[in-house]
């Protein structure tokens, strides 16, 4: 089980690291440039991507960090995205939750899916 290997609790500590990146962004844009909340999560969900690509690299999968790699790295967060956009919709219009808090929950609920796609891709050899 994936759950209990030292590879995903390495993924689970940049995925902590990665999410107060894109905590701290994401209260910048919404609060302090007064972005609405949604662009403001998929700008600062975009920005925090390319930390976690080379965290997960480094760390995570002791792997070396290619082009082709951060390339298709974007393709381990189509899922994270879809799902945590909908999530953060569903939470504040439709539940009324907080547009600071929803983020949070929202994240929480994609990492199995981004564990298993980021180390497809980021341990597939290059040809």
């Amino acid at each position: 089980m994936f759950l209990l290997t030292a590879q995903f609790w390495k993924f689970v500590i940049v995925g902590l690291i990665n999410t107060f990146n894109y905590y701290v962004l994401y209260l910048f844009f919404h609060n302090l440039a007064h972005f609405n909340y949604m662009p403001a999560h998929i700008i600062s969900f975009l920005l925090s991507m390319v930390g976690s690509f080379y965290l997960n690299s480094y760390f995570t999968y002791k792997t070396k960090p290619t082009l082709k790699k951060f390339i298709q790295f974007p393709l381990t967060y189509v899922v994270n995205i879809s799902v945590s956009s909908a999530a953060i919709f569903v939470m504040v219009d439709l539940m009324k939750l907080d547009e600071d808090i929803s983020p949070l929950v929202a994240s929480v609920m994609t990492i199995p899916f981004t564990f298993v796609i980021s180390k497809i891709i980021l341990t597939r050899e290059s040809h």
